[in-house]
C-alpha cells in the first residue's frame, strides 16, 4: 500500500499529475479540491495517497487534505460508487461541503454532479449519514476554504478548463456550456475556471 508520495511536481493536467521522487514518476489523479491547492510546477509537494489495484491497471489518488481522502476510502465503499465517481463527487465539492450537503439532505446538490443519478444520490445520503463521525469526526462542522494557487498553465486556459471537465464525466457541449458561463475574462487560469464552473453547477 503506498500511503503517502513527496517528490517535486512536474506536470498538471487535471485530474492528472506527475510527481517525480527520486527520479521515479507517480501518476496520480486528483479531484479538484486538492489540485486548487497544488503548488507551482517545480515545487515539492507532499500527498496522501490511496493506491488501487485492479486486473487491467493500477491506479494512485492522491490529496492534501485527510478528510478528502478519508471521504474519498468511505465513498468507494457505497455501492455504485467506483473511484472515478469519488473523484468526481470531490471534485464537486470537498469533504466539509459534502458533510453539509448529507446533514441537509440534499440530493439536488448531488445530482447535479456528473455521473450522479438520482438512485445513486439517495443511496449516498442514506448511508454516508450513518457514517459522518466515522470519516470526518471534529472535522463534520469545521469549515475549510480552497486557496488558489495562482498557477496559470501555458496551453489556453479556457481549453484547459473544458478538457478537465470532460475529464470528470461531463460532456463536451456541457463543459463547454459551463465554462462559457462562468468565464467574463477575470478567471486568473484554468483551475479558477474549474473552480467557477463547479461552484456554478453545485450551487443551482
Amino acid at each position: 500500500m503506498i500511503g503517502r508520495i513527496r517528490g517535486t511536481l512536474v506536470h498538471k493536467q487535471p485530474p492528472d499529475i506527475l510527481v517525480d521522487v527520486a527520479g521515479v514518476g507517480y501518476d496520480i489523479q486528483v479531484p479538484m479540491s486538492t489540485l486548487f491547492q497544488l503548488p507551482e510546477l517545480g515545487a515539492d509537494v507532499t500527498l496522501l495517497t490511496h493506491f488501487v489495484v485492479r486486473e487491467d491497471a493500477q491506479l494512485l489518488y492522491g490529496f492534501i487534505d485527510e478528510r478528502d481522502r478519508a471521504l474519498f476510502r468511505q465513498l468507494v465503499k457505497v455501492s455504485g460508487v467506483g473511484p472515478k465517481l469519488a473523484l468526481t463527487i470531490l471534485s464537486g465539492m470537498d469533504a466539509t461541503e459534502f458533510a453539509r450537503c448529507v446533514q441537509r439532505d440534499d440530493l439536488s446538490a448531488l445530482v447535479a454532479l456528473p455521473g450522479v443519478g438520482k438512485k445513486t444520490a439517495e443511496r449516498l445520503l442514506v448511508e454516508m449519514r450513518d457514517k459522518l463521525k466515522q470519516w470526518l469526526g471534529q472535522w463534520a462542522e469545521a469549515g475549510t476554504a480552497v486557496p488558489a494557487t495562482g498557477y496559470t498553465p501555458a496551453n489556453d486556459k479556457v481549453a484547459d478548463a473544458e478538457g478537465a471537465l470532460v475529464a470528470l464525466g461531463y460532456k463536451p457541449a456541457e463543459a463547454a456550456r459551463m465554462i462559457a458561463a462562468v468565464n467574463d475574462d477575470s478567471a486568473a487560469d484554468s483551475e479558477d475556471l474549474i473552480r467557477r464552473a463547479l461552484k456554478a453547477v453545485v450551487s443551482r
